[in-house]
């Protein structure tokens, strides 16, 4: 017996979210919902779980069904709770127990768990959150951005613990982490405005799927609409037959075929054409200088003085995709403090040639001002008239009404895509990017891969995505055991930080 079934649901908010929406969801069912951002995937969620209602079809719940459901976002009334008290706030009346076990499953440490939630890293508010939704519980998990602010070892303690569910326990899951839905999940739903597709496979191989469903819907219409086209010369043949001989049936077939011309046409169905929510464009200039980023043996240090780790004499040149790797603490920050130093001009154990463009990305997209409108940063930073920044921003996925609105006003994806076109106007030599695709949607993310990759602009990188890091790094550097040394994949530090307990954090 099916848990939840959507038939023909859409939303829609301004202009169709999605439509005609049938989904079926079974027990034990790891189903992935992926789409662009603002294109209904947290509204999807938010209606299954009754906090969203549809425009248009019905939702069909298993009777007694209970739902788990972990928003993007901390809900503020969780702010001054600790993680103890907000996990039995919602536990079964009178078993405050099960409020530990859930925080054991997620492996949430005894002294972090009386602290209040504001207190707490982002990583550690989404596990305690977690472990709310999952003291209930529910039959059915909906968990929207559940790798937000986690580093791999979280992301891997994740895994482990989905993978630890009873089997009838299903999951619907939005995310952006392309390595994450495909460890986890099994089947994979293309939320469209129409059209939406599903498939019984992981992200991966949804997508190849996908990609040759839509060229075989791209062939038959332009088939569709050839023989409509035929249909129209023979009705206009048989219409000038008619006219000069007078034949009242050759008027009737040329009705008929007219006819069926526009019904064959009504009903072609064209290739899906996405919305793109902006082009991700990264103009690099030319680098002249054979290192254009040097460091000399040094001690990397906390500003007291504190050694986090001994770095040996390194080099990065025109071409170069740097991977800096490390878990959090290590000191990944430290040393990308000193690269930014450099690019100021200060003088350290990392130097940069006169000749270096940065542009530099963090993932605290702290390089935005808040109070700033988005038209207003472009036009006074960069070289451009009204309207050509106008189009720039929209092309970037900016759309008009918001490029006068304060920059604090837009969501993540819009501030994430609104720095990398400053970077792209920019036109840098050499990318500092420091977890650039937080808040990217998978577009985004592939679109930014294909940038760094066809440019072949040297590049500094902090990432936890493990996809990213595959296709873009040429060289790995680890920090393990207070040295950064350079290694040849980064296999072995993703397979490490998946499997790390949480005694080593």
């Amino acid at each position: 017996m099916s848990l939840l079934a959507l038939k023909a649901a859409g939303i829609t908010l301004g202009a169709p979210l999605f439509s005609q929406l049938d989904l079926t969801v079974h027990p034990g069912d790891r189903l992935a919902i992926v789409a662009p951002n603002g294109r209904g995937k947290s509204t999807l969620l938010q209606a299954m779980a009754g906090l969203a209602e549809l425009t248009t079809g019905d939702i069909t719940r298993r009777r007694g069904l209970v739902i788990g459901y972990l928003p993007q976002d901390m809900p503020q009334n969780l702010a001054p709770l600790t993680p103890r008290d907000a996990v039995r706030a919602v536990a079964p009346e009178g078993e405050d127990w099960r409020a530990d076990i859930a925080l054991d499953d997620l492996e949430i440490p005894q002294d972090l768990r009386d602290r209040c939630m504001a207190d707490l890293s982002g990583g550690w508010q989404r596990l305690a959150m977690l472990a709310r939704v999952w003291v209930t519980e529910p039959d059915l998990l909906l968990l929207d951005e559940p790798t937000n602010h986690l580093d791999l070892s979280r992301i891997g303690l994740v895994q482990r613990w989905i993978a630890a569910l009873p089997r009838a326990t299903a999951l619907m899951v939005v995310s952006h982490d392309r390595a994450f839905l495909d460890d986890i999940c099994t089947r994979t739903l293309f939320l469209r405005d129409s059209q939406s597709q599903a498939f019984a496979l992981p992200f991966t191989q949804a997508v190849a799927a996908l990609d040759e469903a839509d060229a075989a819907t791209g062939r038959q219409h332009d088939l569709d609409l050839r023989a409509a086209r035929q249909l129209r010369r023979q009705a206009a043949k048989l219409k000038n037959i008619g006219i000069n001989s007078g034949s009242d049936l050759l008027v009737v077939k040329t009705r008929q075929l007219t006819q069926r011309a526009a019904m064959i046409e009504a009903a072609a169905t064209p290739a899906h054409k996405p919305r793109s929510a902006g082009e991700i464009r990264l103009d690099a200039s030319e680098a002249r200088a054979r290192a254009l980023i040097s460091v000399a043996p040094c001690a990397v240090t906390v500003p007291g003085g504190r050694v986090l780790f001994q770095c040996p004499q390194l080099w990065i040149v025109p071409g170069d995709r740097v991977v800096l790797l490390g878990p959090n603490g290590v000191g990944k920050s430290r040393f990308v403090a000193l690269v930014e130093a450099a690019l100021r001009g200060v003088d350290g154990p990392v130097r940069a040639a006169p000749t270096v463009v940065a542009g530099i990305a963090d993932q605290g997209l702290c390089g935005l001002d808040p109070d700033a409108t988005p038209h207003g940063l472009v036009t006074r930073r960069f070289d451009l008239g009204d309207q050509p920044a106008r189009t720039a921003l929209a092309g970037a996925g900016i759309a008009l009404p918001l490029q006068t609105t304060p920059i604090r006003a837009l969501s993540g994806g819009q501030r994430a895509r609104l720095q990398l076109l400053v970077l792209r106007l920019t036109r840098p030599n050499f990318f500092l990017l420091d977890e650039p695709t937080n808040h990217l949607d998978i577009e985004g993310q592939q679109a930014l891969e294909d940038e760094l990759v066809t440019k072949a602009s040297a590049t500094l990188l902090v990432s936890h995505d493990r996809s990213l890091i595959r296709t873009v790094g040429t060289r790995f550097w680890w920090i393990d055991g207070g040295r950064l040394t350079e290694v040849d994949s980064p296999e072995p530090f993703i397979e490490r930080m998946l499997k790390r307990p949480v005694s080593e954090w």
